[in-house]
């Protein structure tokens, strides 16, 4: 597989939204980054019991929430849609159940696309069940084995796209970023994370590549993600949950590097960071997706995207239609301002792109690490270091840099204790040694073995 030293995208002009080096095209002829961006539609049950006795409600539900959705579309005339079906714990631990909806979706995206011209695509996400044993079993058991079950049933049943929320390094990632504790999140992302992805996504390409199905990519979301709502919450700094969105680069680009092509999950917004050094299209959310989340990103995350995405959204009624319709329209209508803006040419779709950066990135350090040159910098530096933990140790030294630079030249506004949290995260950074196994056994004497199995990652306890 390839190791990635250099960008596909090095020069800013390129690095817009809709276009990638390296578009995704499918069968139906819907190209993904070739131009043109599409909205991605995510939906999930409102809240309810799933077991046998519910799923005529649950295939009742997924059937009213696909074929409202697609006809919305038609109507508003969108150019092509891509739903995305996260499975829900019970959809995964039972993999048939999960497979049944999948088939209830390709049948009506099929049928849409036969009766009215729209191009239409289907990414599946399997859940990461193997946290429902404790510390989790990472390759092995009932839950491993249910999980890549789902992936095989999901890829038979008609997705285009397979991806997954992956959480290995979770374990310990969790109390590190609570405690600011930069060495424990490198060991959870550098080391740990690195690695399960390398196990996971072997597998997931080889499955997809059995079935025809295209391997898209993972997302740090139980890392970045949970940074950013801990920040919203207030209870870390904003630069610590900015930083952590950096260092999850490397983790997953481990995705690529074993043969994921793209479009990345919504939800992973160090996607900007991946189409650079990839050329995979990306999909991106951002002010569509505060029905699942609030975020300080809400334009920015809009300036490299090849999907735009709402996250997800729950099927309740509200005053326009039930929510996942109501989802629906925003994108359709978000969208279409971007074709609009790039058909009328390069210079004016870097316009909106600049007006998109410039509303967000001065106000919070995790957008500024969002903007587009930001990315590209950045990004060449993590590519410099020839593996996931030195690339993390950089990531986090070069993120800390720029953003205490920006403050320095009045792009970002930083607080005095930002500021100092800036200077934390660095000394650590740099007292972390630069050989990978001198870290790994420094960082075993202090792991919690209750909390995770360090053999499960191919680490001697």
């Amino acid at each position: 597989m390839p190791q990635y030293q250099s960008l596909s995208i090095s020069n800013l002009n390129d690095f817009i939204y809709g276009r990638s080096p390296r578009p995704v095209r499918l069968k139906n002829g819907m190209e993904i980054g070739g131009g043109v961006v599409y909205p991605e539609l995510n939906f999930t049950l409102p809240d309810m019991i799933i077991d046998a006795t519910t799923l005529p409600e649950v295939r009742r539900q997924y059937t009213q929430m696909i074929r409202e959705a697609c006809n919305r579309a038609v109507e508003l005339r969108a150019p092509g849609l891509q739903v995305e079906f996260e499975l829900l714990p019970d959809q995964t631990l039972v993999p048939e159940w999960g497979a049944e909806v999948v088939r209830i979706l390709r049948d009506t995206l099929d049928e849409t696309q036969s009766r009215h011209g729209l191009k239409t695509a289907l990414r599946v996400t399997p859940n990461d069940i193997r946290e429902f044993t404790r510390p989790p079993l990472m390759r092995r058991g009932e839950y491993v084995e249910n999980m890549f079950r789902s992936f095989t049933l999901c890829a038979e049943a008609g997705a285009d796209f397979l991806s997954i929320e992956s959480t290995g390094g979770k374990e310990i990632h969790d109390d590190a970023i609570l405690n600011g504790d930069l060495a424990g999140a490198v060991f959870a992302l550098g080391i740990l994370a690195s690695r399960d992805m390398a196990y996971l996504w072997d597998n997931i390409v080889d499955i997809s590549r059995q079935y025809g199905v295209i391997p898209a990519g993972d997302t740090a979301c139980g890392f970045g993600n949970t940074a950013m709502v801990l920040a919203e919450g207030r209870f870390i700094p904003r630069v610590w949950a900015a930083v952590i969105r950096v260092m999850t680069v490397p983790r997953s680009l481990v995705a690529y590097e074993r043969g994921a092509q793209g479009p990345s999950k919504d939800c992973a917004y160090e996607g900007v960071y991946l189409k650079a050094i990839t050329g995979c299209p990306i999909a991106m959310e951002g002010a569509e997706a505060a029905c699942a989340h609030l975020s300080p990103v809400g334009n920015i995350s809009r300036a490299v995207a090849d999907l735009w995405s709402n996250e997800s959204v729950n099927n309740v009624k509200l005053l326009g239609g039930m929510a996942p319709t109501v989802s629906l329209e925003q994108l359709v209508y978000a969208t279409r301002v971007m074709n609009t803006a790039a058909s009328h040419g390069a210079e004016a779709a870097r316009s909106l792109q600049s007006w998109w950066v410039e509303s967000d990135s001065t106000y919070d350090p995790q957008a500024f690490i969002l903007r587009p040159n930001v990315a590209l910098d950045l990004a060449a530096e993590i590519i410099s270091e020839p593996t996931p933990y030195l690339r993390t140790r950089r990531a986090a030294i070069a993120a800390a840099e720029r953003l205490r630079k920006a403050n320095a030249e009045g792009q970002l506004s930083l607080s005095n204790i930002e500021l100092r949290w800036l200077d934390r995260i660095t000394r650590q950074a740099e007292q972390l040694p630069g050989d990978e196994e001198a870290f790994i056994d420094q960082m075993i004497k202090s792991v919690d073995t209750n909390k995770v199995r360090l053999e499960e990652y191919g680490l001697a306890g």
